[in-house]
């Protein structure tokens, strides 16, 4: 996609529109092109610059086999981002985010353990043992985890990222991610501090419209990234399969050329053999001969 053509898309999408003037940050100033009836306009050309840097950077965590766990809460986010998100199997967080998810890992993995525990034991038989207020009580348990837990049930370690949408409202699990040095990525609109993430996006972070394109554009260099893994990962399986296959062959190769030597050496001792056969008996004749003459 050329510039012209992207910039184009981003203007159409309302990325450009930024808070009131009023609601600003000083630290978003580089990124601010103008103002407009009391409202700050984003400058597109940043936006797209630091969009390609988060991009590039992205993929090249998805290619190395990472997770990045996406995070938006805000209600016009929620559903983009899920269904943007799905697509990649990256974990997500759409509802409200758990004090403690990352910084104290640990006890995430307990719940989603616990939620799994439930599971089995509608499987194995175990449910059925249970009496009516036992059923309701982890019914209700489990629907309340998976909603906290459900879209996060994979993620078995720590995130190698996080990508954001509005750190105001999720600045929680923003420190949690600088806590723990974590990669971080978010969509930064004109009332928030861009210098507090790794790779900030500016951008219109109410509008549906530039939410989505936002995430498109993210969640496609990712695509990208796990593509470029899975098709590394199969030429290394090949490469591995030929070096297998050279090296039995040299080994069969290697076999044969033994198995020769060693005929070789079988045929020159028994030519050996043979050989002190014969000085034996023509020995044998000679001395016979000498004493036949004797008597």
């Amino acid at each position: 996609m050329s510039k012209k053509s992207e910039f184009k898309e981003l203007l159409e999408a309302g990325v450009h529109f930024g808070h009131l003037k009023r609601k600003w940050n000083p630290a978003m100033a580089p990124y601010i092109f103008n103002e407009q009836k009391g409202i700050h306009v984003i400058d597109l050309n940043k936006t797209i610059a630091h969009l390609d840097q988060a991009c590039a950077a992205a993929k090249q965590i998805a290619a190395s086999g990472k997770k990045i766990l996406f995070v938006a809460t805000k209600k016009q986010a929620k559903q983009i981002l899920e269904e943007k998100v799905k697509d990649i199997n990256m974990p997500y967080v759409t509802e409200r985010w758990t004090g403690g998810m990352l910084t104290n890992f640990g006890t995430t993995r307990k719940s989603i353990r616990k939620m799994a525990a439930i599971d089995k034991m509608q499987k194995d038989g175990t449910w059925d043992t249970l009496n009516k207020r036992e059923k309701l009580f982890k019914t209700r348990q489990r629907e309340k985890l998976e909603k906290n837990f459900g879209s996060i049930a994979d993620m078995t370690r720590q995130p190698a990222a996080i990508f954001i949408v509005d750190i105001l409202k999720e600045k929680i699990a923003l420190n949690e991610a600088k806590k723990l040095g974590i990669t971080t990525f978010a969509m930064v609109d004109t009332n928030v501090n861009p210098k507090k993430v790794d790779f900030p996006i500016p951008a219109n972070d109410d509008a549906t419209k530039s939410i989505a394109i936002i995430l498109e554009r993210v969640t496609q260099a990712i695509k990208e990234g796990l593509e470029e893994r899975k098709s590394a990962k199969a030429k290394q399986e090949k490469d591995n399969e030929a070096e297998s296959s050279k090296k039995n062959v040299a080994e069969k190769a290697e076999k044969k050329e033994t198995k020769k030597e060693e005929t070789k050496a079988v045929k020159k001792e028994s030519k050996k053999v043979e050989a002190k056969e014969e000085k034996a008996k023509s020995e044998k004749v000679v001395a016979d001969t000498n004493k036949d003459e004797e008597e």
